[in-house]
C-alpha cells in the first residue's frame, strides 16, 4: 500500500499511538513532518525518549496534541506552549495506561514477515505490542532494515487493518562515553553485583562503564528493559549465562542489532514483562544499577529535574527499584557522581531541589558514587545522612553535615 493510505488515517479527533524510543518509524517522521497539516487535530501518545527521540509531532501542525511519558529536548517549546501532555507514570503503569487507552489507531513498526505471515517488532517490543492488542485500527509499517527476533514479540499481518512497507533507517544511539568518574562509580557497582546476577542497568556514563566492569563476572543474566552495545562485549569475555536474557527494546547501531537477530542473545517482551516488580522481585539476586541527578539525606532520589526544569521521567526506575529490594540477594542501586558543575555543586544535598521525588525513601537501597558506598536499606534516619555525606564530595561534608544538624534540630 503507498503511504497515502496510512497517512489518511490520520484524521482530526483521531487518537493514535506511534512506536517510540527505538521503535520511531524515521520514514513516517519524514513522511508527516513533509505533510503536517495530516496532524491536524490528532492526538498522538508515544513513549519518546531523552537522547533517543527528536521528532516534536505536536510541533508540526497548531492543532495537534501529544502525549509523553519523559520529556525530550524536541517536545520543550510545545510542552512550554501546552501542546506536549506529560504523564508522571513508571513504566509498568504506563503499560497500564496503554493498555486502558483503546485508541483509534495504532501503528507497529515491523521487521518483514517470515514464511508463516509474521511480523516481528524487532529491537522495540516495549509498549507496541499492547497497544496493537486494545486499538480500533491496526496499520503495520514492514520495514526491512528492522531484524526479525526470532524469540520477540510478534504479529499475524493478517491481523491488520493496514500494511504499508517502508523502507528507512532505524534509530540508533551513539554508545555513551564514560569518564574517570564513571568509571570509579562502576567499579565500586560491579563490586556489590555476585556472579550468577540477573541484572538491569540503565542508561548514561557510569551504566555503561558498569558493562565493561563487570566483564571478569560469570553467569551474569540481562534482565532490563534496554540491552545497549556494551552487551555484546561481555558476552564475548564469557560473563553471561548462556540463555535467560530478556530486554524490552536495543539501543545501539543497526549493526548491533543486527547482531543480536543473528546470534540470538535475547528474548524481547513487552514491558508488562519486562517491568513486572512483583515478578522480578521473586527471582534470586536481582540487581539493578540506574543513574540519578540528585540524592538528599534521607535517601529520596530525583531522577527527573534540573534546574526546575523537567528533562526526563521516572521511567522504569521505581519498577527496578521495588523489584531489587524485594529479591531475594538482591539489591537497588543508584549510581551518581558526587558534585556536577566542575565540582561546585553537589549532587547529594540536605533536601531535594526537585518540586517532585522520583523514588522516595521507603525504596532507598544502596548508594554509589566515586567516593564510597552507602547502604541504607536498614539505617535510620540519621545513620541515612551519616552514610550518605559520607560518599559526598570531601569539600561538601561540612556543609551537608551542618544542614542536617539543622534539619534534625527542627524534628525535635
Amino acid at each position: 500500500m503507498p503511504i497515502a493510505d496510512l497517512l489518511d488515517r490520520f484524521r482530526p479527533g483521531a487518537s493514535v499511538y506511534l512506536p517510540g524510543a527505538t521503535g520511531e518509524s524515521l520514514a513516517l517522521a519524514q513522511a508527516l513532518a513533509a505533510d503536517p497539516d495530516r496532524l491536524r487535530g490528532v492526538e498522538v501518545t508515544s513513549c519518546l525518549l531523552p537522547g533517543m527521540n527528536g521528532v516534536d509531532y505536536a510541533g508540526l501542525a497548531p492543532d495537534a496534541r501529544l502525549t509523553v511519558f519523559m520529556l525530550p529536548a524536541a517536545t520543550r517549546e510545545s510542552f512550554a506552549q501546552g501542546r506536549v501532555r506529560l504523564l508522571p507514570l513508571a513504566y509498568s503503569a504506563i503499560a497500564r495506561h496503554i493498555a486502558a487507552a483503546a485508541f483509534d489507531v495504532a501503528i507497529a513498526h515491523v521487521a518483514p514477515p517470515d514464511a508463516g505471515g509474521r511480523a516481528s517488532f524487532g529491537i522495540a517490543a516495549d509498549f507496541s505490542p499492547i497497544a496493537w492488542n486494545a486499538a480500533r485500527q491496526r496499520i503495520a509499517i514492514v520495514n526491512p532494515h528492522m531484524p526479525s527476533m526470532r524469540r520477540g514479540s510478534s504479529i499475524a499481518l493478517a491481523e491488520a487493518d493496514l500494511v504499508v512497507e517502508l523502507d528507512g533507517p532505524l534509530v540508533e544511539v551513539a554508545p555513551a562515553r564514560p569518564d574517570a568518574t564513571a568509571r570509579a562509580i562502576a567499579g565500586r557497582v560491579a563490586a556489590l553485583i555476585p556472579h550468577g546476577a540477573a541484572v538491569q542497568v540503565g542508561i548514561g556514563g557510569a551504566p555503561a562503564a558498569l558493562w565493561a566492569a563487570l566483564g571478569d563476572h560469570r553467569g551474569l543474566r540481562l534482565r532490563s528493559g534496554l540491552a545497549s552495545e556494551e552487551l555484546l562485549a561481555l558476552a564475548d569475555r564469557g560473563a553471561l549465562a548462556s540463555d535467560g536474557h530478556v530486554a524490552g527494546i536495543a539501543a545501539g547501531s543497526e549493526g548491533f542489532y543486527r547482531t543480536l537477530a543473528d546470534r540470538d542473545l535475547i528474548r524481547f517482551a513487552d514491558t508488562r514483562e519486562t517491568h513486572d516488580a512483583g515478578r522480578i522481585g521473586r527471582e534470586e539476586r536481582f540487581f539493578a544499577a540506574n543513574s540519578a541527578l540528585e540524592v538528599d539525606l534521607f535517601g529520596q532520589v530525583n531522577l527527573e529535574w534540573q534546574g526546575g526544569r523537567p528533562v526526563s521521567g521516572a521511567g522504569g526506575a521505581p519498577d527496578f527499584a521495588a523489584a531489587g529490594i524485594g529479591s531475594p540477594g538482591g539489591r537497588s542501586i543508584t549510581m551518581l557522581p558526587a558534585t556536577a558543575k566542575g565540582g561546585t555543586i553537589s549532587r547529594i544535598v540536605a533536601r531535594l531541589s526537585s518540586p517532585s521525588v522520583s523514588l522516595p525513601r521507603n525504596l532507598a537501597d544502596v548508594v554509589v558514587t566515586e567516593h564510597g558506598v552507602a547502604d541504607l536499606r536498614h539505617a535510620s534516619l540519621d545513620a541515612r545522612a551519616e552514610a550518605l555525606i559520607a560518599i559526598a564530595d570531601p569539600t561538601m561534608r561540612d556543609v551537608l553535615a551542618e544542614q542536617w544538624r539543622s534539619l534534625r534540630t527542627a524534628m525535635a
